[in-house]
């Protein structure tokens, strides 16, 4: 047993059971976003929080201990991811992560956004020409120090 089988455990109930992200979030009392991460094997769970996912996900008690164990970040197969969608990120990354930099830098001075003091929001924004995914990203500001 280990960190990925109960992933894979996981996502094939979740598929089996047609459950969804958000009720799972709402019964662990976290966002969907930081939910499915924590699902996806990217997020340390509580024991309160292991048991709530073993429960709806009939995970044993040993698997909702690797719930609880702190995960090796950073689940892609490949440097340069090949699933379309996550590949846009990376391109948006390519393309745009220059000005993300600059214009954080200019508001902000030298440092960086925190992903350890971040979260994330996913929703759905209606438009006429074709619904939009808006996606927020917060992260705290973190500056470099000089010694």
């Amino acid at each position: 047993m280990n960190r990925l089988a109960v992933t894979e455990k996981i996502i094939t109930a979740k598929v089996a059971k047609g459950i969804q992200w958000a009720d799972v979030a709402r019964k662990v009392g976290q966002s969907k976003e930081w939910t499915t991460a924590l699902c996806l094997g990217q997020m340390t769970a509580t024991p309160e929080q292991a048991k709530a996912v073993g429960k709806i996900f009939g995970l044993t008690a040993e698997e909702q201990k690797w719930l609880q164990v702190v995960p090796y970040k950073g689940s892609l197969p490949t440097a340069v991811p090949t699933d379309p969608l996550i590949y846009r990120w990376y391109e948006i990354v390519n393309v745009y992560g220059a000005t993300i930099k600059e214009l954080i830098h200019e508001e902000f001075g030298d440092g960086i956004m925190s992903a350890i003091d971040f979260s994330m929001d996913i929703a759905r924004q209606p438009d006429p020409k074709g619904d939009r995914v808006n996606v927020v990203l917060s992260g705290k500001f973190l500056p470099y120090k000089t010694y």
